[in-house]
């Protein structure tokens, strides 16, 4: 089975867009669109070559799953500072904490396996649970939406039992 790397993380802010969804609608294409165009006008980015996809989680998103339950995407880029930035755009504080960092190789879109795998089978055996802090994804530059050779690492907040 994949296990993932525990990482103790500092606190990350992202400039970019959001929108509320869910995974029947998925609106995520949608937010990319609109969220590129200004990528190239960031100033301050802690990488380059990454993007980062989070999403915010209600409390009760997990212990009550529906696909039609809504949630918050966000797209966007690190920052190191939030200063002179588009006005178009929004700020993300990613609070510092405990992620298990899991590695994705494979097409985007085929992802679902790997999170019911990360949710229904490692989490349950793993002496941890979720911590309520946003979810996200480090898309960097080997990171392709039409491939099968696409890598992506993937942050689930986590606290001790």
């Amino acid at each position: 089975m994949i296990e993932p790397i525990i990482k103790s993380i500092s606190a990350k802010n992202i400039l970019g867009k959001s929108v509320s969804t869910n995974l029947v609608t998925n609106k995520t294409p949608e937010l990319w669109k609109s969220c590129i165009p200004f990528i190239s006008g960031i100033q301050h980015r802690a990488n380059s070559n990454e993007l980062i996809s989070a999403a915010i989680y209600p409390k009760d998103y997990y212990s009550s799953f529906s696909p039609i339950n809504e949630f918050t995407k966000w797209a966007g880029a690190e920052v190191s500072s939030v200063e002179n930035q588009p006005n178009e755009l929004e700020r993300l504080e990613i609070p510092d904490g405990l992620y298990a960092v899991f590695h994705y190789k494979g097409h985007p879109l085929k992802g679902a396996s790997f999170f019911q795998y990360i949710f229904a089978d490692w989490l349950p055996n793993s002496g941890y649970i979720l911590d309520e802090r946003p979810h996200f994804e480090v898309l960097g530059p080997k990171y392709n939406n039409q491939s099968e050779e696409s890598e992506e690492d993937i942050y689930i907040p986590i606290k001790k039992l």
